[in-house]
């Protein structure tokens, strides 16, 4: 019976006699759906059989069941029931419990009680069938969007320019021009490079020894593949150092080498100058507490400001070493998963290095198939995971990437092709036109790279490549003078077994459905040839009782131990408790000797790693058809692949591989003969070799760093020296007149010489290297029209006098969404000179001018921002997209007056409707343009600036720029502000949220409901933000000292 048949019983029932109670269902004449009262009962049963029960026994029930609900908060037993009526389960089991129920339910409360879950099961129902409804809606309207972005995109580019017709003109019409590839195999010849490269894998448990994978879903097999990854990059020729950056955590419920800043991966060979491999943990986040990776978002800017502060030290160091002083930048960040991904996405926009991404499992996907189950609604999958939040880092992360790694090209086509950022088609015609030298018109795409996951394969002894070692007599015979020693996890095995000497059909995964193994059990169960021929092991993670694992490992195992005592599999099929990850070798050994064959029956494998494992042992395969394993068995040639919903499939193939032993010794032949394609060595070759390829920017700071002196100064030089410093390093900037810089700075040194003998306080307000602190400005104070108030300068005036006891020790920037003009008109009016400022960011961060260098443009921080902007291209874009359907088209005006070339600034009118920044970001990104779109001045403009310009950024680029540790920045805000207010919260810096400060906002046009929460950008407590009651100078001053400033 289906869940819409059982549906409509409950209903006409209802309808029919007025009430569902059990005497009115068993004299109804659709009596045979009784059992559904029954399996209610069930659930009736379970609170009624804990509460009956007495003595220590039940107690330690409770004190289980409450720790399950705690380690899983969404599951509940009674939901779970639920769940199966609505969803349908299977009919037998269920009439089996109405046969143990029916006989105990006796009173009328009962009934009633029974009557009242009828009904809610049945709103419950139709609330799903309304839910996927939505939701089908939802994603049909996405998707007409995301072809709307892409035809737009493509109509813009199918207009060929005259050059790109002219080159066209070359070329035969009935011959289509190959893309050919440029690039070079990395080889002996690169061992002159000398790259620092920097991997990001934040959540976890990562160590490089006795990884403990498995213990938790965020300790996975990503641990693995980094750590693997990081040694494998630090053996190759050229690679001087590699650090993989996680998360430090110290907190007692993980082993103490978590909380170690540092921990050696591989020592570099003697001699060779090169540094080796490390694991390098950064604080972020509750410092004695483990996140799990759903609640770590509002803590990635802490990340991001930890991991660049030890970038930039390194750079420095190796810089010393290797490259005669001059700081040697990361040749690559790379982000693994989504959170790292926005991480490397944020270094990359400080440092302005490439930024290379690998998803290993994506947000859309997971949210899709969720959406799909009908389990939970679409808010509880969001709350739950945190799915808006991770879909907008890896969307983030397409944005800054140059390059994304992925293991198969399914995983490219069927679900980075979900994603708002990137589009298959539109990335070759990019592509084409990219390699054509014609303009892409402003738009970008990540290039997509298929480079499988590399393995390690110094477990694998010569002996497992060596035929004919499948007789197990000599090893487990009952001649004690031929018994060898074995170990311990075969005996662990093999006590499972009737026979041993039989074939071993081999799976090794974690107790997830996904993994799809109760179908393999079916079909091993009633097969009675396989059956005959071969025993089944199932390595299925660690347990010590099932009671105490998740609710979806503990309902696998339970299923599991079910199918097996129904086939009667005793003697059969081993289910060893617990393995060590260095026992896995032993494991598949143990499978080869005896001639066996290794299964993946996943019904989706995004790669496929232990079919690899496996090969590399000699073991044939057979896998599922979905994800991965179609490209490896293509490379391996040395299994079969079959659909894993198909039951007999699967057992035509395990029976095909273990029968026929001549196939069994060709498949393990071509598997042994090209595993060496998914070698470690292999896969860094190609990785560094698609990285010289596409590495298509470079660091614009090189040598911009302030250097740190060792020893003092002298007092009455220190300012002359700073001056100087700053001029040598900054000579590629325009001064005023007609001067040449070298002119210019050998007058002003000589003019402050002067000076500083008079008066040296005055000479120390120019000094923005050597400040101990600096004070940031970032009151976002209009009126409901959108003008500046007097708040911002009120405070600017108060924050300033409490600095009057350290002049020159502290300095001021301003951050704000005014243009430079407007800024400057603010000041004027209300008396404060620009020059008490290091230096104005305006524009929302896409614009940084200095002061004390005559309002000088920071031209190297718009080279730095520059990159990725698509200028001209966009502007007429957004006066399209931004309006809402019905609007008028005069509802959004450009402002030219405060033009700048990399600020766009629209004015929207009094009560207009527009898009807020998510979805405007939304249909930039379907369109291949990559900004970021910022509301200020109360609602009532648009700021439309480059990707990696905002205000936040300029902060981290200014404390690279002036050796300024970001924990000594103190940013002033208001109780709301722009857009990007959000940004200015979190991080290593700390702020002050002053209150009574601002009263119109731009919160409105941030986010929709259905987007991630305040919540998951800036955490609920943090140790760096605190509040004063009001902006006083007193009160600011005893806000400060909360962070123990006097």
């Amino acid at each position: 019976m289906t869940t819409s048949n059982t549906v409509a019983t409950l209903f006409n029932t209802t309808n029919d006699c007025g009430s569902f109670s059990h005497h009115h269902q068993l004299n109804h004449p659709m009596a045979r759906n009784e059992w559904i009262n029954g399996y209610l009962e069930a659930i009736l049963d379970l609170g009624a059989n804990l509460k009956s029960q007495k003595g220590v026994d039940t107690k330690l029930k409770l004190e289980k069941l409450q720790d399950n609900v705690k380690r899983d908060k969404h599951f509940s037993p009674t939901n779970y029931f639920v769940e199966e009526v609505v969803n349908s389960v299977d009919e037998s089991d269920l009439h089996r419990t109405w046969i143990k129920v029916i006989a105990t339910r006796n009173t009328l409360e009962r009934s009633n009680r029974l009557e009242n879950m009828c009904w809610r099961i049945w709103h419950l129902t139709r609330k799903k069938k309304q839910i996927a409804v939505d939701d089908a809606q939802r994603l049909a309207n996405r998707r007409l969007e995301r072809e709307k972005g892409r035809h737009d995109a493509a109509e813009d580019l199918s207009e060929l320019s005259e050059g790109e017709k002219e080159k066209d003109e070359s070329q035969p019409l009935n011959k289509i021009s190959r893309i050919n590839s440029e690039m070079v195999m990395w080889s002996d010849e690169s061992k002159s490079r000398q790259l620092y490269i920097v991997l990001i894998s934040i959540h976890g448990l990562v160590r490089g020894d006795n990884m403990e994978l498995g213990r938790d879903s965020d300790t996975g097999g990503q641990v693995k593949y980094v750590v693997e990854l990081a040694r494998a990059l630090a053996d190759m020729e050229g690679v001087i150092r590699v650090d993989l950056l996680t998360r430090q955590i110290a907190c007692p419920d993980v082993d103490y080498g978590y909380g170690e800043p540092i921990e050696m991966l591989s020592s570099p060979p003697e001699g060779s100058g090169n540094c080796g491999a490390y694991i390098v943990r950064i604080p972020c986040g509750p410092r004695d507490k483990y996140v799990f990776k759903e609640s770590l978002w509002p803590y990635i800017p802490e990340f991001v400001d930890g991991a660049l502060s030890h970038i930039v030290n390194m750079a420095r160091a190796l810089g010393e070493q290797f490259d005669g002083g001059k700081p040697m930048w990361p040749y690559v960040i790379h982000g693994h998963y989504a959170d790292a991904g926005e991480v490397a996405a944020r270094l990359s926009g400080s440092l302005n290095v490439p930024m290379v991404l690998t998803g290993h499992s994506l947000g859309r996907n997971k949210f899709e198939q969720l959406l799909k189950q009908g389990r939970l609604s679409k808010e509880d999958i969001n709350s739950t995971y945190k799915i808006m939040r991770r879909i907008e880092g890896e969307e983030l992360a397409l944005d800054a990437a140059e390059m994304v790694v992925t293991s198969t090209r399914q995983e490219i086509e069927e679900q980075w092709g979900l994603y708002d950022g990137f589009d298959v088609k539109l990335e070759r015609k990019l592509r084409v036109r990219k390699r054509r030298g014609v303009s892409c018109l402003g738009r970008y795409m990540p290039r997509m790279v298929v480079i499988p996951p590399g393995m390690d394969f110094s477990y694998v002894k010569t002996e497992d490549s060596i035929e004919g070692d499948g007789d197990l007599e000599s090893i487990i015979g009952h001649d004690k003078a031929l018994k060898m020693a074995v170990p311990p996890i075969w005996t662990e095995i093999m006590r499972f077994f009737t026979n041993p000497h039989k074939p071993m059909i081999l799976a090794l995964s974690r107790p997830d459905p996904k993994k799809n193994v109760t179908t393999l059990l079916k079909a091993f169960g009633e097969c009675q040839p396989l059956r005959k021929l071969a025993n089944l092991t199932l390595i299925l993670g660690n347990r010590d009782d099932i009671e105490d694992m998740s609710s979806s490992s503990s309902v696998v195992l339970t299923t599991v131990l079910k199918l097996i005592d129904r086939y009667d599999l005793y003697g059969q099929v081993a289910y060893p408790k617990h393995h060590k990850q260095i026992e896995v070798p032993d494991i598949y050994r143990l499978a080869a000797k005896t001639k066996g064959v290794f299964i993946n029956p996943a019904l989706v494998e995004p790669f496929g790693l232990t079919i690899i494992e496996a090969s590399a042992y000699g073991l044939p395969v057979v896998a599922t058809k979905n994800g991965g394993p179609v490209d490896i068995l293509k490379a391996l040639n040395n299994g079969l692949l079959v659909d894993p919903h198909d039951q007999k499939a699967i057992e035509d193939a395990l029976l095909k591989l273990v029968a026929d032993k001549n196939l069994w010794i060709d498949c393990r032949k071509h598997g042994l003969k090209n595993i060496h394609r998914f070698s470690w060595p292999e896969h860094c070759r190609n990785y560094l070799s698609h990285l010289e390829h596409c590495r298509n920017r470079h660091p614009t700071t090189r040598n911009k760093i302030i250097p740190i002196n060792e020893e003092p100064m002298s007092e009455s030089l220190r300012d002359v020296e700073d001056l100087s410093l700053r001029f040598s390093i900054d000579g590629d900037l325009k001064a005023n007149g007609d001067l040449d810089p070298a002119t210019r700075q050998k007058e002003l040194i000589e003019t402050f010489t002067k000076i500083s003998t008079s008066n040296r306080q005055a000479n120390t307000s120019y000094s923005p290297g050597r400040r101990q602190k600096l004070y940031i400005l970032a009151i976002d104070s209009y009126d409901a029209n959108g003008n500046p108030t007097e708040m911002l300068p009120i405070i600017i005036k108060n924050v300033m006098e409490l600095a009057v006891a350290n002049q020159g020790m502290i300095g001021f920037i301003l951050l704000t969404g005014l243009s430079l003009q407007e800024t400057k008109e603010v000041l004027k009016k209300y008396q404060i000179n620009p020059d008490k400022f290091d230096a104005l960011v305006c524009s929302s961060g896409s614009e940084l001018y200095y002061p004390w260098r005559d309002l000088t443009v920071d031209e190297d921080y718009d080279n730095h921002t520059e990159y990725r902007w698509p200028q001209e291209n966009v502007r007429s874009t957004i006066m399209r997209i931004a309006r809402l359907e019905n609007e008028d088209d005069d509802n959004m005006l450009e402002v030219t007056k405060t033009y700048n070339s990399h600020c766009y600034t629209y004015i929207i009118k009094p009560g207009a409707k527009t898009r807020r920044v998510d979805d405007l970001r939304q249909r930039l990104r379907m369109r291949s343009f990559r900004c970021n779109t910022v509301f200020t001045h109360a609602a009532n403009r648009l700021n439309v600036i480059p990707l990696f310009a905002s205000r936040a950024q300029a902060l981290r680029y200014l404390s690279i720029k002036w050796g300024m540790d970001l924990s000594k920045m103190f940013v002033f805000v208001g109780e709301k502000g722009d857009t990007d207010y959000e940004d200015l919260l979190v991080g290593l810096h700390k702020s002050v949220i002053l209150e009574d400060t601002v009263e119109y906002g731009s919160e409105k046009f941030l986010r929709s409901d259905e987007s991630f929460k305040k919540e998951d950008m800036v955490p609920i407590e943090s140790s760096n933000i605190v509040f004063s009651k009001g902006y006083e100078v007193h009160d600011i001053n005893a806000a400060l000292k909360t962070f123990g400033i006097n």
